[in-house]
């Protein structure tokens, strides 16, 4: 990757780490889920708000590393408005990227910013940090699948909070 390009990255990174724009709580949500990596100490709580099948908003409280604060703020901003099927194809093509598996260039378009962390790869002590607030999505969306394909209304995500019934 051209030095110049990792640079702008690596600028993008840091300022989601530092000025995390979605660092905060929703005012109402319809999901929340804790994503902890047990390996380094990193937790999120992300919260979710859709309207119908796309996610209207999403924000997250915790703390962590850099990689991990950055990896969720990033990911905030590339899947707000998107539908849960254009989400849950970013979510596995980040993750792709990330595990090193063959992606074409126009998949990684799609994945905006969240780019960025590409080089993690490379870093396999950093991959979990970048990974934890995708993989904690994906559990909202496969609970979310869950309780609409058997009919429930209410989720086992939410519990104890100030997220809607």
């Amino acid at each position: 990757m051209d030095e110049n390009l990792n640079d702008v990255y690596n600028d993008l990174i840091m300022e989601h780490s530092m000025n995390s724009y979605n660092k905060k709580k929703l005012e109402s949500c319809d999901y929340e889920e804790l994503g902890h990596n047990p390996s380094c100490g990193d937790e999120i709580t992300l919260e979710v708000k859709m309207n119908g099948d796309i996610i209207q908003d999403m924000a997250f409280m915790g703390h962590g590393c850099a990689i991990s604060q950055a990896s969720t703020s990033i990911m905030i901003e590339t899947l707000k408005g998107k539908t849960i099927q254009e989400a849950k194809e970013i979510i596995k093509t980040f993750i792709g990227m990330i595990k090193r598996e063959d992606i074409a260039d126009s998949e990684l378009e799609k994945l905006e910013d969240a780019i960025a962390f590409k080089n993690i790869q490379h870093m396999p002590a950093r991959v979990k940090c970048a990974l934890l607030a995708w993989h904690t999505l994906e559990k909202i969306i496969a609970e979310r699948e869950k309780n609409l394909d058997s009919g429930s209304i209410i989720s086992s995500t939410i519990k104890n909070n100030h997220c809607n019934l």
